[in-house]
């Protein structure tokens, strides 16, 4: 089973949000968990701002809310699901590095201060986008953009 699913955890940004529903429509991924504060799109205010960047495509994508992000690894974990938490830490990979095994769930982690520490120790993986500037990240949208395509080529 190729499935793929992404976790946000914590992502502030409702346009963050919208980012990642559109992007994964674009490379076909399964299902998207919104966890802890990440926005939701359940309410006329929120899917309105979510909408402005998804464009509908969280009418497509079946998601689904988690309270806590760490509970669900655990869940998916026992299901077969490879975690992989996309993070800049002294373990992480480049994610051209990275081989996929299905079925896999992407991390992405808050704006701010990233993947928590309490998920980074559940993953199976750690894999980061080698930067070549000043700026030591992209915006987390624009790396889940990315890294998504990468892995969804694996499919």
């Amino acid at each position: 089973m190729n499935r793929f699913v992404v976790i946000c955890d914590g992502l502030r940004s409702l346009h963050n949000v919208g980012s990642v529903f559109r992007t994964g429509d674009g490379v076909g991924v399964d299902k998207i968990y919104l966890c802890g504060i990440t926005g939701k799109p359940d309410t006329e205010k929120a899917e309105r701002k979510i909408s402005k960047v998804a464009l509908g495509a969280q009418n497509y994508i079946e998601w689904e809310y988690a309270k806590q992000s760490w509970r669900l690894v655990e869940k998916l974990k026992k299901e077969g699901y490879q975690i992989v938490s996309l993070e800049q830490t002294s373990e992480s990979i480049s994610y051209t590095k990275f081989k996929p095994k299905f079925p896999l769930a992407l991390i992405i982690g808050n704006e701010g201060k990233g993947v928590k520490k309490s998920l980074l120790e559940r993953s199976d993986k750690i894999i980061d986008i080698p930067m070549r500037g000043q700026k030591e990240s992209l915006n987390v949208s624009v790396a889940f953009g990315v890294v998504a395509y990468w892995i969804g080529g694996f499919r």
